[in-house]
């Protein structure tokens, strides 16, 4: 199995919260997540409630153990409201099925890890997840 390196999961990190310093978003936290699920590394910027680890993480995990990113997750989760919270009791509360949950994949597709991005909008949180995929050299699908 493919898996994310520490390094790539720093530079994901790094350059997520540029980007949303960048852009002038509120203060973000962002975790990487391994393919199985696993934390890999997490940043929450000064100025970021101590609560938004939890909702980092439960977008990626969603991300990862769903096999779909979070804008597909709140879609899914509009048509088949059962579906997605009988997901979510299995995965004891923890998937938060919202834009800024993404998939992140190698250059030959396999899904290697999961980005949760959260402190702003959904959207921009998203945004702020696929720069930092992008400047790894990886592949996000959000």
């Amino acid at each position: 199995m493919a898996e994310i390196s520490a390094n790539k999961a720093r530079t994901i990190i790094r350059k997520a919260m540029a980007k949303g310093e960048e852009m002038e978003f509120k203060p973000l936290s962002v975790v990487v997540l391994d393919a199985g699920g696993h934390v890999k590394a997490f940043e929450r910027a000064d100025g970021a409630s101590p609560g938004r680890f939890a909702i980092a993480h439960g977008k990626a995990y969603g991300s990862i153990m769903l096999g779909i990113a979070g804008t597909a997750q709140m879609a899914r989760a509009e048509q088949q409201a059962y579906f997605m919270a009988a997901a979510n009791g299995v995965f004891g509360g923890n998937v938060i099925p919202v834009p800024g949950g993404v998939l992140i994949r190698d250059k030959r597709g396999a899904v290697i890890g999961a980005v949760g991005v959260t402190g702003d909008t959904s959207d921009n949180d998203l945004t702020a997840a696929l720069a930092g995929i992008e400047a790894a050299g990886l592949v996000g699908e959000g």
